[in-house]
């Protein structure tokens, strides 16, 4: 067996473009990305393009994100990502971790999580998060302090609890058949238009027009808030123009549809609930549903239901050839998962969430 002297972790580059310098060592992290992911999930649709993905690395004033490659005698075989929030006086600190399967149980895991939690310390950061799937697998369970959901307590669970790291939320990870028959989301879509006639849908593609940019972007802002987040912390964000229209380019500057279906209250004009929808440029593959949130002060008007069947029937048309739509929802949220169980979602993973507080 190797010993840990033959791996290294190589800073990773984020070129401009593909073709500049770093090109090849950032296609090569996200060809491991794609073979990680399969090999976990046991499926393709998590996978993304090098392309398509490196909008989401270019430097921001928002958020620091800080990558390496794991070499083994000279061969890629993991990665490892470090994102530091820049909100002021930020003490949090995201991370991951990501091996081939063939190289676990070497050390290697460890070796490279000394290393995030150095960088994460030289950054003042002193809580420290990561989200893992966790396949289905018999014995042992853990649930965590919400008591909603549980995982098994597999490889990456044994190795999170022996780093100090505690279960704070589990996430499920559900998907919607868009080959099937709509009828259901017809209906739902009609019930709720019927309960929110207060409200109108509007939608958008990527890059947000002019009119839709305040209040897109506050309730934006109001998702590192009003999302049930257990006892994980999040920074208050701060979402203004600029913002939004650095969001927006990550996806357009890459080819990606991205489409914002929202509630807009008639009397005062103002949005109150979204639902967002987003495939790449492969138009035959998985689509994902990412951000989903209805304003604190707009609950009980079936806005949820509003958005996303909305989103959903317009998307038919959208991506015609798309699977289905993945989305990922917190257990203990259980208002969204019922929007999702009544449309027709079903689970097929499940995601553990994880924190640890540093001493200072």
């Amino acid at each position: 067996m190797k010993t840990l002297t033959d791996i290294t972790f190589r800073p990773l580059p984020v070129p401009s473009t593909m073709d500049a310098p770093g090109g090849e060592d950032f296609a090569e992290m996200v060809r491991l990305r794609n073979a990680i992911y399969r090999e976990l999930s046991g499926h393709d649709d998590h996978r993304i393009e090098a392309d398509e993905l490196l909008p989401h690395y270019q430097p921001t004033e928002y958020e620091r994100r800080l990558g390496w490659l794991v070499i083994d005698d000279g061969t890629a075989i993991g990665r490892i990502g470090l994102d530091l929030p820049s909100e002021k006086d930020s003490k949090v600190a995201f991370w991951l971790i990501e091996l081939l399967r063939e190289r676990w149980g070497r050390g290697i895991g460890s070796a490279a999580y000394e290393l995030v939690e150095a960088i994460a310390r030289e950054n003042g950061r002193t809580v420290l998060q990561t989200w893992a799937e966790h396949p289905a697998a018999d014995g042992p369970r853990l649930a965590p302090p919400t008591g909603f959901g549980e995982i098994p307590e597999d490889h990456m669970a044994r190795f999170l609890v022996r780093h100090g790291y505690t279960l704070e939320q589990v996430e499920r990870n559900s998907a919607f058949d868009l080959t099937g028959p709509f009828e259901r989301v017809e209906q739902l879509l009609a019930e709720a238009r019927a309960a929110s006639q207060d409200y109108r849908v509007v939608q958008w593609f990527a890059p947000t027009p002019a009119e839709f940019v305040e209040g897109y972007a506050w309730m934006k802002s109001r998702m590192s808030t009003d999302a049930p987040s257990a006892a994980l912390e999040f920074d208050e964000e701060a979402w203004d123009a600029a913002r939004l229209a650095q969001h927006d380019a990550r996806y357009t500057d890459s080819g990606r549809t991205l489409q914002v279906t929202a509630a807009q209250h008639i009397a005062t004009g103002r949005l109150c609930a979204f639902n967002e929808l987003v495939i790449g440029k492969d138009r035959t593959a998985a689509s994902h549903q990412e951000d989903t949130l209805v304003l604190k002060e707009h609950r009980g008007h079936k806005l949820g239901t509003l958005v996303k069947c909305a989103g959903l029937l317009s998307w038919r048309d959208v991506a015609p050839q798309s699977p289905r739509v993945l989305t990922y929802n917190a257990e203990e949220n259980r208002p969204m998962l019922d929007i999702n169980e009544a449309i027709g979602f079903v689970p097929i993973a499940y995601n553990g969430a994880w924190k640890k507080v540093l001493d200072d």
